[in-house]
């Protein structure tokens, strides 16, 4: 298990929140919001919160913006990611990937699977990096992405949490470009 190491400092991270969805509003967007309170809570800056529509050049769009935004650091997603017709998240992200992070999706399903059973199977969750910028695509019900951070993120965009984590990689991230 990870374990805080106070003897560090603590850095926080710019976050944006995407919300996927035909129906959502930031009123009624609950996990949006659910995310947004985590992010402030655990000291973290809500860098941006946008709501797009399930499409995936929409959803392309916005994350492009991100991504070349040299102030956010993290896109967190909510919604899209099932296996019906409208559900497009996973392959609007795959198509802006540098370098997937497959272990996320698999540690999020290992921990909805204790939670939902083989409902679990429904997630394409999924993560990677571009740019500089993690990105990652979670559920659209607000115990989904409260367990996603509480049990995954939290963890890993702390630098305190040890023995490693992804904070502590970002410098390394663009190494290639120079």
């Amino acid at each position: 298990m990870p374990r805080l190491d106070d003897s560090r400092p603590f850095l926080p991270v710019q976050i944006a929140v995407l919300t996927v969805s035909d129906t959502r509003t930031l009123d009624d967007d609950k996990s949006g919001s659910a995310l947004a309170e985590l992010i402030a809570r655990d000291g973290h800056t809500l860098a941006q919160r946008q709501i797009v529509r399930d499409d995936q050049a929409a959803i392309v769009a916005q994350l492009e913006t991100w991504i070349a935004d040299p102030e956010i650091d993290v896109v967190i997603s909510t919604g899209g990611t099932g296996v019906t017709g409208r559900d497009v998240t996973p392959e609007a992200f795959q198509s802006v990937f540098e370098k997937e992070i497959p272990g996320f999706g698999e540690m999020f399903r290992w921990l909805s699977w204790q939670k939902v059973g083989t409902s679990t199977i429904q997630s394409r969750a999924t993560a990677g990096v571009a740019h500089g910028t993690y990105l990652f695509a979670l559920p659209g019900s607000p115990s989904a992405c409260r367990d996603a951070w509480e049990d995954i993120l939290k963890h890993q965009l702390d630098n305190r949490y040890r023995p490693c984590n992804l904070v502590e990689l970002m410098p390394r991230l663009e190494e290639h470009r120079r």
